[in-house]
């Protein structure tokens, strides 16, 4: 028995300040841990030395039975004070350069809410900054302290004893990977559901699938738009028809109107020759006037039925806006083509041509057109 406490003292005294030794905890109290390294007398872990990051108890670092390696910080007599936190810092800080260096992204546990940020323990004391913690605003990070967050390190410095990371990046990496997914998923031609997520003065940015795309102020409906907020909201659900997918710009480009009936596929219930409606002066050209009767959907009114007294210029009797009745003379959707006159009735009506309407027709898909061109033919017409 003497011949081993002999060699305990020897083994005791025979340490340094510095050495690293291994030991199994055997007792742990609120504010140290105590530990058999093998020694005449148990080690000391002081609660300060057990992690990088603040604790409130012993407890929640170790347990008995635990087996730690340990650096010797304090050698006097029987006094041995040992280090957790100082040999995990040691193994910490190459692990973390490693990851620094290839850009990976690990799980870390908060520890602690402070001013500014959250506290994780890494080995060492990592810190996340308020503003790398989500992609939002954060008003109150209470419910944090003991969560799990996946963290890329974006400063690293050892001299400093400085590390700073980022749970944001990995957000915005994670939905930038789901925004290449969800836009490479789409493809010209089909139809889908979106929400209305920000309007501009030139048109809308509807979310669909994820990601979002630009329907341009002339898409938004067939009838002309001044403002998209005067027909559409944010929040709002829409069914949108995708024009054009580019990859590389990630831009995307999609109609709301091109996903609606045309104005001229309901015009055959709606309308038929006989009627008489209300309609607008949209267009005034030489050979008459265009009239719309339905949002989106003009008729013409040739010259000559503008009125029982000659006209020579259509421009003499309308103006633009102006509110008039009409009747409807023929009704032809296949060539989207509307015969109107503002006449009583009496005299025969002198139809346009359909040479008329296809010049007229080709200028715009939504009816909006300039017809220019059109007038001077019609004027040597006229003069023949």
């Amino acid at each position: 028995m003497v011949e081993k406490m002999n060699e305990e003292v020897v083994d005791t005294k025979a340490l340094q300040v510095g050495d690293i030794v291994t030991a199994v905890v055997t007792k742990v109290e609120d504010k140290q841990v105590l530990v058999n390294a093998g020694f005449k007398s148990d080690g000391v872990i002081p609660i300060s030395e057990l992690a990088n990051v603040h604790i409130e108890k012993a407890s929640d670092v170790v347990q008995e039975g635990q087996t730690l390696e340990l650096k010797v910080i304090k050698l006097e007599d029987d006094d041995l004070v040992l280090s957790k936190r100082a040999v995990d810092a040691e193994k910490a800080w190459e692990s973390l350069q490693a990851k620094f260096q290839s850009g990976e992204t690990f799980d870390v546990t908060v520890r602690d809410i402070v001013n500014g940020g959250l506290v994780v323990d890494l080995g060492v004391r990592g810190f996340i900054p308020a503003s790398l913690v989500e992609t939002h605003f954060v008003e109150d990070f209470t419910d944090y302290k003991g969560t799990t967050l996946a963290v890329k390190i974006v400063e690293l410095e050892r001299e400093k004893n400085r590390v700073i990371l980022s749970h944001k990046a990995v957000v915005e990496e994670n939905l930038e990977l789901k925004k290449k997914d969800a836009i490479n998923s789409l493809k010209a031609g089909e139809v889908l559901e979106g929400t209305v997520q920000r309007l501009t003065d030139f048109g809308a940015f509807v979310n669909v699938g994820g990601v979002d795309g630009l329907v341009h102020i002339s898409q938004i409906a067939h009838e002309r738009v001044e403002k998209p907020s005067d027909v559409l909201k944010e929040g709002q659900q829409v069914k949108v028809k995708v024009l054009s997918v580019d990859p590389a710009t990630q831009r995307i480009s999609l109609s709301i109107k091109a996903a609606q009936p045309g104005p001229w596929e309901t015009v055959a219930g709606k309308v038929k020759a006989g009627d008489v409606l209300d309609g607008t002066v949209k267009r005034l050209v030489a050979f008459g006037a265009f009239v719309e009767v339905l949002p989106g959907v003009e008729g013409l009114v040739h010259v000559s039925q503008i009125s029982n007294r000659h006209v020579k210029n259509p421009s003499e009797v309308l103006t633009v806006g102006q509110h008039v009745q009409v009747k409807v003379l023929e009704v032809n959707v296949k060539d989207k083509r509307i015969s109107l006159s503002m006449k009583d009735g009496s005299g025969e009506a002198e139809e346009a041509t359909k040479e008329d309407y296809s010049k007229y027709q080709s200028t715009s898909e939504s009816s909006t057109f300039q017809l220019g061109d059109i007038i001077g033919e019609q004027l040597k017409k006229l003069r023949k």
